[in-house]
């Protein structure tokens, strides 16, 4: 597999589009997601990215979009989020990414108002419409999983069943080596999974709140769930998230201390060899 980086590292550090994608290529990855909204960029940023990613020989492979509106009880705001998403899937096919890695959102009121079954049809039914529109243009939607006690989809049980629900090859699982943690989710469970994920993201945590740590300075016991993943076969990539820098100024040591033990650890699980770098 291929060992990429989000780049909302750099982002969320304050240095300039083209030069943490020339950091990235200079560091040793092999591809980038982008985090950056199609809605909020300008014409300039949108052709930079690309530009810049193809001079440095860096393939984008996903696009990652937060679209918490998707499951809101307000029609009109779902409207709005749906087409959002769709242009996030445009910019997707502009890029010749493979995915867009969405994040949904969570139940609200503590379950307490709205019946959970009927805000889960709503994922369910805008989720559908996004496929039937990534599929038109040979795009996938990576579903994230997210830790947290609300979330919609929060572990492989609540994966698993939204992947039934919505039933459309277009979209698929992304596997978060540190939600899962979180989420108190054993690596077996993963196999659950098999044919049924399509990007993967990596980082470490304290166990107990949501972190996105370069690996080794938390708590996860990466060796078997970087096992499972090996097993389910995936074409596709590992991308290190890391947020929130603690030290913005030290971000490039931070992402190169992330590169160097995630590789060493793909190396160890036999999805990466040392001779495949480049």
């Amino acid at each position: 597999m291929q060992l990429g980086l989000i780049n909302s590292a750099w982002a969320q550090a304050g240095r300039e589009t083209a030069w943490g994608i020339a950091k990235t290529r200079e560091l040793g990855f092999d591809s980038i997601d982008i985090f950056a909204d199609p809605l909020d960029i300008d014409v300039k940023e949108r052709r930079l990215i690309k530009r810049e990613c193809d001079r440095h020989g860096l393939p984008i492979v996903s696009l990652a979009c937060v679209a918490v509106g998707l499951v809101d009880f307000n029609p009109s705001v779902q409207r709005f989020s749906v087409e959002r998403v769709k242009a996030y899937l445009d910019l997707a096919y502009e890029y010749e990414a493979r995915n867009v890695l969405l994040v949904l959102g969570e139940y609200i009121w503590n379950q307490e108002v709205i019946p959970p079954a009927e805000q889960w049809q709503t994922a369910v039914r805008n989720c559908r419409i996004l496929a039937d529109y990534a599929a038109r243009l040979n795009v996938q939607i990576a579903l994230e999983l997210e830790p947290f006690p609300l979330s919609l989809v929060n572990n492989v049980d609540t994966m698993a069943r939204f992947l039934d629900d919505v039933n459309h090859p277009a979209l698929q699982a992304n596997i978060d080596v540190s939600h899962l943690c979180l989420s108190k989710v054993a690596p077996e469970e993963l196999r659950r999974l098999k044919g049924r994920a399509i990007h993967v993201h990596i980082s470490d945590c304290d166990g107990k709140r949501h972190g996105d740590l370069p690996p080794g300075r938390g708590v996860v016991d990466f060796a078997p769930y970087l096992r499972e993943i090996k097993a389910l076969g995936i074409d596709g990539a590992v991308s290190i998230e890391l947020e929130y820098s603690p030290q913005p100024d030290q971000i490039e040591a931070w992402v190169a201390e992330a590169y160097r033990e995630t590789d060493r650890l793909m190396i160890e699980a036999g999805l990466r060899s040392a001779t495949s770098k480049k």
